[in-house]
Parts: C-alpha cells; structure tokens; sequence
C-alpha cells in the first residue's frame, strides 16, 4: 500500500492511533531497563554485523563489553565513515553491515556535502520505526481532531519524488521526507498526517529541483482547506510561511478566484474565497496565517537551538492558543530522543535503538576521546552525543550537542541545544548552545524579540577582534533598547563561557555589537538558497556565519528589502 492509499480508508485512524500509542508504550516500559538494554544492542550489533569487513577490522567476535567496544573502535564522524559508504553504495555487500541498504538517507554535511546514510531493514524495523512511531504520539494525543480529514495537516517536509536519484549500484539515494516507507519497507501504517492531502501530491508539473514553486503550490492549494495543524521538523520551514504568503499573496488570491493551479486550471474558480482572503489582507493590513487558517492548533518541529529565540513570536503569527509540540532529537543517521509525554522541549534517550555515549561539550570530540554512559550523564550539562547501531554506524559522532534535562526513570531527558560547531578567534571556544542560551537571557532581560539572529567576529585595524550579531527584530528596537541588549547580551556570554569572558578581560576580544536587519532578511535569504537547488528540508538556521559569502548574502538580502543599493 502506498503511503497516499491510507489516510481516508475506513480504519486507518484508528488503527494508526493504536500503532503510535503501543510503540511509545513499549518505549516507555523500556526506560525501567537502561542498562540491560544497551547491553542487548551492543550484543546484537556485534553478531549481526560481526562478519561484515568494518567487524572483522575491529575484532567484534572477541567483544563482550562496552570498554572492549570502546577500546576495539574509535571515535568516528561521517569522514571516517565515508571510504566504506562508498563502496557500499557503489553495489559492495558486507561492508558496514550485513544488511544491504535499500536506499540511502541524505543529509547535509557542514561542508555543506550530501553524505549517504545507509539504510537497511534491519535498521528501520529495530531501530527507526519505534521511534518514528512514537514521536507522533503527543500530537495525535493531544489532537485528535488532525487525523479526521487528510487536509488537516499541511505537512511541510513531504516532498515524494517520482524519479529518485540513485546511487552507482542502483539504490534510491533522497532525503528521509521523499521515502514512502509503505512501498519500500511494508509499512502501510507510517505515511505521516498531511501526506494524503490535496497538495500532497502535486496534480500539477513542475520541475523536481524548482522547490519554491512546489512550496507556492501546496500553499495555493492549502488556503482552501481548513487546515489544523502544520508539520515542519525544521523550524525554518514553518517560519517560511508567513512571509511565503504575503510574497505570493497576489498571485494566490487570483489563482484562487479564476480556479487554476500555477496557470493551468484546477477545480472550480472560487470568488468567495478570494474576496474573503483580500477581505481579511485589507482589514488586517497583510496576509497572516491566523487570518488564512483560524483554527490551527500546533505546529510540530524542533523547539530548541536558535529556534527557542524566535518560536514564541512565530507561534503568535499562527493565532493564539496554538501549541508548539517538539519534534523528537535525531538526525539521518539516527534517533536520539524522542518525547514520550507533554515536555515542551525535551525527549527520553531510546535504549533501545542504539547504543549511546557522551562528550562533555567543552572537550573535543577525536578518536580517543573518553565518552560516558548515559547513567553518568548530570543534568544542566551540555555533550556531544554519540550512537551506535545494527544499521552501520559505529561509536558516530553525529554532530550534535544536547542538553540534559532532567530524567525519567533514570533514564536522561535531552533537547537538542545546537550543533557542535565552534568558534575560537581569541581561545574563547564559544559553542552554539552558550550564544542561544546568552542571546535567550538578553531577550528575557530587556523584552525584545526577535526573527532570527546569526554572528560573526570581525576584526578591524587597531582593534581586537568582536563578536558582530546580525539580528532582525520581531518589531523596531530602540537605540537605547539596542546597546543595553548587547551589554546585557556580553555579560551573558560571559557567564556561559569562562573563555569568553577571560578574552574581555584580557581585551583579546571587543564588546559585541548589533547590526539590526530588515524584520525578512533571513526569509529572504532562506528563500534565495532554496532557489539555488537546496531542498528546504536541508536549509536550517545557522548561527555562526563565519563564511564571507554567506555573511555578505544575508546582508545584501537586509539591503535589498530596505530598498538599499548593493
């Protein structure tokens, strides 16, 4: 069955209902079991994958334990990773995993490369599906409502292709969001809410690669409905959509009225409507979705990392009451955490799916680094996370640094708190997760808000190297509100980062400073990379901006808004 025939038929609600609930129970139940259930994923990744050429190197048949584990294998990222995937995925069987990958996941690199993470069945049978199962369970909980008709639910990630792109030994090489999982692993239950709505499958043709015409589609098509509920996973996307509408807000209100669909006609021309949206545009002064969507109830994405700073206003723009639910914390490559009640932020690690390990934040990540256990986890920290899994990966540093909560059961509770990324101009070694939570504390302070934000250091002669923030404001910030913002925005820098403050004191670092932006100068520049080929789902918030080029963009999309000259 393909993932489009589901939704609709009789049953399936409930029979979806009934999957995502019996896996977050038996996830649940798993937490009394921590210990005993890392043991059983390291014993089964070890014998299953024991053959393969990565086991024999490291000598899985002669491991029993976790330090035997960690003294057999390295640390390792995608990289070192990287010489094995290739083979595999030119058409080599037995590498990585006796399993051979039915397609192969993409996901952007911090070089900004397309890495290939192998997927087999054996991985998404013991360690994806549970997961993805479960994560949808609060939403559905706490809305039932959003599985009563397909267009409930404008889904923003789902994006099929009709003619994937294959790796050299055949195998479908897309982004986790563009699988029907029904047709390629016989799971009939896993097409998400809003992938049988109207626009879920474009009737009309457009170029794969032309995604802002694709996303101009779906939203022409979805401001007939009444939709409920959006799903973004990345937050970029949902905070895509205000300003989506207002930038075609033209084009949809005619297409609505004459009835066609990117110029070919499409349905029945509907009048009403379109007098209703310029109705609502001319009396409150600019399309919202409020205004568009008034019954919309949540928005489900990732809630953390930059997008803390500027959820609360984008929330507001969806109407009031609506709830942001957290997307679980996992990559391509992997789960992480998924939440498993009503946390706003926070998910439960999945003992499991994958045995995991930790980094202190501050320490550096290489193949000899000395990791912990999750029982040896202190709340209110920040580590780099680290898994391993039946699917391939091994002791994989994903890139990524969460936050410990709290925990359930004794088993951690994590949000993700940004990347790994770092920057060192002055041996400050500031991380993403300090500069979130300083800029959080800044905001709190003063009651600003903001769009987005992104930083840099400059230097200019004679002078020591600062900190500049890139900041587009929710509304227009005084000057007075601007520099008591960047010195409360120093001090809290300070105080996440002893570095930091070290390199103020010792005048190796300037004060920070604000460059503020036009209220769309991160939409305008997210929509300029998509339309370079980005596909929307990989084009997520970056903070460090510390690349000229990137740096000059979001500038001159500033400027451009303003009317400036560039």
């Amino acid at each position: 069955m393909s993932e489009t025939q589901g939704w609709g038929t009789p049953g399936h609600a409930d029979r979806y209902r009934e999957r995502v609930f019996a896996e977050r129970a038996r996830l649940s139940a798993g937490l009394d079991d921590l210990t005993q259930q890392q043991q059983r994923v390291l014993d089964d990744l070890l014998e299953f994958n024991g053959g393969t050429e990565f086991g024999r190197r490291h000598g899985f048949a002669a491991i029993r334990t976790l330090k035997d584990y960690r003294a057999a294998v390295p640390v390792q990222d995608y990289a070192a990773h990287a010489p094995l995937i290739e083979r595999m995925a030119a058409g080599e069987p037995n590498l990585l995993t006796a399993d051979a990958p039915v397609v192969y996941f993409t996901s952007s690199g911090s070089t900004g490369d397309h890495k290939k993470i192998p997927v087999t069945r054996r991985f998404m049978k013991t360690v994806f599906f549970p997961f993805y199962y479960a994560a949808w369970a609060p939403l559905i909980e706490s809305l039932p409502e959003l599985m009563e008709r397909p267009d409930a639910v404008l889904n923003l990630k789902h994006d099929p292709l009709a003619v994937p792109p294959v790796t050299a030994g055949g195998r479908p090489h897309v982004g986790a969001s563009q699988i029907d999982f029904g047709a390629a692993f016989g799971e009939p239950l896993s097409a998400e809410l809003g992938t049988a709505a109207p626009w879920a499958t474009l009737p009309v043709d457009v170029a794969p690669d032309d995604h802002l015409e694709k996303m101009y589609l779906r939203l022409r098509l979805a401001v007939q409905s009444d939709v409920r509920g959006l799903i973004g996973i990345n937050p970029a996307m949902i905070a895509a959509v205000p300003y989506q509408l207002e930038l075609w807000w033209q084009r949809i209100v005619k297409e609505v009225r004459d009835g066609t669909l990117g110029g070919v006609p499409y349905g029945d021309p509907d009048p009403e409507r379109a007098a209703r949206l310029e109705f609502l545009a001319g009396h409150f002064g600019q399309p919202s979705p409020a205004h568009v969507w008034p019954r919309v109830r949540a928005l489900f994405g990732w809630s953390t990392g930059v997008a803390s700073l500027y959820m609360p206003g984008l929330r507001d723009r969806f109407g009031a009451g609506v709830r942001v639910l957290p997307a679980p914390v996992a990559a391509s490559e992997g789960p992480v955490a998924v939440p498993l009640d009503r946390h706003p932020a926070a998910g439960s690690l999945v003992p499991s799916a994958a045995v995991y390990e930790f980094v202190d934040a501050d320490e550096d990540l290489g193949p000899g680094a000395e990791t912990l256990v999750a029982e040896e986890l202190e709340p209110h920290r920040d580590y780099h996370v680290l898994f391993s899994h039946v699917g391939g990966l091994y002791r994989y540093a994903v890139g990524d640094v969460v936050r410990v909560v709290d925990r359930v059961r004794g088993v951690p509770r994590v949000l993700y708190a940004g990347r790994a990324t770092r920057s060192d101009a002055a041996g400050e070694r500031l991380r993403e997760a300090q500069v979130v939570r300083a800029l959080g504390a800044a905001l709190a302070s003063t009651g600003l808000a903001l769009r987005n934000v992104a930083c840099r250091v400059e230097e200019a002669a004679g002078e020591a190297p600062r900190y500049v923030f890139a900041v587009a404001p929710e509304a227009p910030w005084l000057e007075s509100e601007t520099v008591r913002f960047a010195g409360l925005l120093d001090a809290a820098l300070a105080a996440e980062s002893p570095g930091y403050a070290r390199a103020l004191r010792e005048r190796r670092l300037g004060a920070a400073r604000l460059r503020l932006l036009h209220v769309d100068a991160f939409q305008r520049e997210w929509h300029a990379r998509v339309a370079d080929g980005v596909r929307p789902t990989q084009v997520k918030d970056r903070l460090f901006r510390q690349d000229e080029s990137q740096w000059r963009r979001l500038i001159a999309a500033s400027d451009a808004l303003r009317g400036v000259r560039t």
